[in-house]
C-alpha cells in the first residue's frame, strides 16, 4: 500500500502493470506459482509475478504471437496485368496489406485496410483508372492487421 492507504498499482497488480507497460489490451495472463517452502514476502511476490509476466510477453513477441486486432475493411481490386505493379505499389503506399492475389485473365488483389484508410486508396484508383476501376469494398470487420 502507498502512504495514503490506497493499494499501490505496481505492488497490487504486477501482472496487469507489465501488460499495460507492453501496450497490450484485451489479453489474459495467468501466473501459477508453486509454493516451494520459501516465503517470498510481498516484495518478492511482486518481483516473481513481474518477472514471469515479462518472460511470457517476451516469449510471445519472439514467437510472433502478439497481433494487432482492429476494424479492417477488405477491398478486392481487379486490374489488367500491365497495371498490376502500379496498383500494388499504390495499395502498399496507402497502408494496405495484401492478403492474397489471383492470377487469371486479369489480376485480382485481395487487400485489407484499417477501417477508413481504404477511402484514399479508392479515390486514387478512380483517378488512375479514369473511372474504369473495378473495386469491391467489403463490410468492416474486427480482425488481425
Amino acid at each position: 500500500q502507498s502512504d495514503d492507504g490506497e493499494p499501490s498499482r505496481t505492488s497490487g497488480m504486477p501482472t496487469l502493470e507489465v501488460l499495460r507497460g507492453a501496450g497490450l489490451k484485451n489479453v489474459c495472463c495467468v501466473v501459477t506459482r508453486y509454493f516451494g517452502g520459501t516465503l517470498l514476502g510481498p516484495g518478492g511476490l511482486v518481483r516473481a509475478y513481474t518477472a514471469a509476466t515479462q518472460a511470457a510477453v517476451a516469449s510471445a513477441r519472439e514467437a510472433g504471437q502478439i497481433v494487432e486486432m482492429t476494424s479492417v475493411v477488405p477491398v478486392d481490386v481487379h486490374v489488367a496485368y500491365p497495371q498490376y505493379e502500379q496498383v500494388l505499389r499504390l495499395a502498399q503506399d496507402s497502408g494496405a496489406k495484401v492478403s492474397d492475389t489471383d492470377y487469371a485473365d486479369a489480376v485480382t488483389l485481395h487487400l485489407v485496410f484499417k477501417a477508413g484508410e481504404q477511402e484514399q486508396f479508392c479515390a486514387k484508383m478512380r483517378e488512375l483508372m479514369a473511372g474504369r476501376e473495378e473495386i469491391e469494398v467489403g463490410a468492416p470487420k474486427f480482425a488481425e492487421f
